[in-house]
């Protein structure tokens, strides 16, 4: 089995990630833009049992975004690493750009391109562009 293994911006939250990953895409979305301070995040999916999270001193804190999905971040460096919602029940997903090794895949998609940041301008990379699920 290969691993891939990453962390936060001081290194005291690591995490060890079993491939394959179901998926890689970049994230539009407003919530994504606000919690992370970019205009785009790339996520990468995983079955939640798949990730190990190395954390000894305690540094992991999840905070409740949106109703039933959690982003969980560094309490010391305030880097935000994982995402889990009730939408994608048994999922975790991991930000692309805390990785330290390769991973087995690129991106396949753009998601909630319809709140893509207008201030960030973006190449025609051929990736598909998927407006936010409607909600009913």
């Amino acid at each position: 089995m290969t691993t891939a293994t990453g962390s936060c911006l001081c290194g005291d939250l690591r995490f060890s990630a079993t491939l394959p990953s179901k998926w890689m895409a970049h994230c539009h979305c407003t919530l994504c833009q606000r919690a992370h301070g970019a205009g785009v995040v790339t996520w990468v999916g995983f079955e939640a049992g798949q990730v190990r999270i190395d954390d000894p001193q305690a540094r992991l804190q999840w905070y409740e975004s949106t109703p039933g999905a959690e982003r969980g971040f560094c309490r010391r460096c305030g880097s935000t690493l994982f995402f889990r919602s009730t939408r994608w029940p048994g999922e975790l997903h991991v930000v692309r750009s805390n990785f330290d090794t390769p991973l087995d895949r690129e991106p396949q998609l753009h998601v909630f391109y319809d709140t893509h940041a207008p201030w960030l301008p973006t190449a025609d990379d051929g990736l598909p562009r998927k407006p936010a699920p409607s909600s009913g």
